[in-house]
Order: structure tokens, then C-alpha cells, then sequence
């Protein structure tokens, strides 16, 4: 992939507007990202993107901003997840900044108020819409290992209330447990 002023300019106005047209969080962003730059331009294999988004998910800060970071990043380095941070960062404070003069006027209308409640509901199909790709990229790499702490998780936090921060925890470290016994494997298995 050539990485010229066309590259980084497709790289700032992908995020630029899937930011700006995006509304729900990072959440809701996540499979529009997935189908730009893994369907679409075919800069990152459908594995690395949920790598990437799982990294995004278990690190500090907004969900959008980590993806996009990540996603800059391994496209072209410091260069391209900067590009990537400002292309996301710049149409909230656009939009959130326009929004603020008019706050007052807003706040009372019942049309804006009802439009709001609508978005939820959209913003809602799409994160289940993203929990669902994500089980089936999981479901598909057919171990037994990743399934069965997708399910625990879920159980543990919706159904018996476990801190989710918590249940991010132990998740990192079977991760981390099981990538060190496959790079074990892979070692034992080039020794013979």
C-alpha cells in the first residue's frame, strides 16, 4: 500500500466521516470501521480488526478514539493515528460546539427530545449488531477456549452483576495465559 498524500487524506476523511455521521459511541462505530477499511480498502484482515477492537474495548478512554488510534496507527505508524485521532475527535467537538449556542432552544423542543429517543433505539440494533459479528468472528475460529470465556463473561456480567472492569481483568489474563501456551506449541511444534 503506497502511502502518499491520497492515502493519508482517505485515511483522515474515513474517520472524519464516520465520525461525523456516526451517532452512539464506539460501539457503533466499530462495525462501520470494520466495513471501511477491512471490506472496503482491505488494509487490515477481518482477525487483526477484532484484535484491534479488543485492545480498543480493554484500554482507558473513548471506545472510538482507542479503535481509531490503533487503526492509525498499524496503517502508518504515528503519522497515521494521529490523522486517525483528529479525524475522529473533530466532528463531536464541530457538532458539540454548534450544539451549545443553541442549548437553550433545544433543551425545551419536543421534536429534538423525540428525535433523541428514536436515535437510542438505532443506536441499540447496532451495538447488538456489532455483539453479534464479534461472537460469530469469535465462534468461528472454532476454540473452545475463546467461547467459552465469551459466554462466561457475558454471564458473569449481565446475568450475576460482576464489575465489568473486573471481568476485563480476568479476560486479559486468560488471554494472556493462552497466547503464551500457543507461542509454546508453535515453538515445540517448529523444534520438530
Amino acid at each position: 500500500m503506497k502511502k502518499d498524500f491520497r492515502f493519508y487524506a482517505k485515511l483522515f476523511f474515513s474517520t472524519f466521516y464516520l465520525s461525523a455521521f456516526t451517532f452512539g459511541g464506539g460501539y457503533v462505530i466499530v462495525p462501520l470501521m470494520r466495513k471501511r477499511f477491512v471490506e472496503q480498502y482491505h488494509w487490515i484482515d477481518e482477525q487483526e480488526m477484532l484484535d484491534l477492537i479488543a485492545i480498543a474495548q480493554s484500554s482507558p478512554g473513548a471506545m472510538a478514539v482507542n479503535a481509531s488510534i490503533l487503526v492509525g496507527y498499524r496503517l502508518a505508524g504515528l503519522p497515521g493515528a494521529l490523522l486517525t485521532v483528529a479525524g475522529t475527535i473533530l466532528p463531536p467537538l464541530i457538532i458539540i460546539s454548534l450544539v451549545s449556542l443553541a442549548y437553550q432552544a433545544f433543551r425545551e423542543n419536543t421534536v429534538v427530545n423525540l428525535l433523541l429517543k428514536g436515535m437510542q433505539a438505532g443506536v441499540a440494533a447496532v451495538i447488538a449488531n456489532v455483539v453479534v459479528g464479534m461472537a460469530r468472528g469469535i465462534v468461528r475460529q472454532k476454540r473452545i477456549l475463546p467461547v467459552c470465556v465469551m459466554a462466561g463473561t457475558f454471564l458473569a456480567s449481565a446475568l450475576l452483576g460482576m464489575n465489568v472492569a473486573l471481568c476485563v481483568l480476568l479476560c486479559a489474563a486468560v488471554g494472556l495465559c493462552d497466547a503464551v501456551m500457543q507461542r509454546r506449541h508453535e515453538k515445540e511444534a517448529q523444534k520438530r
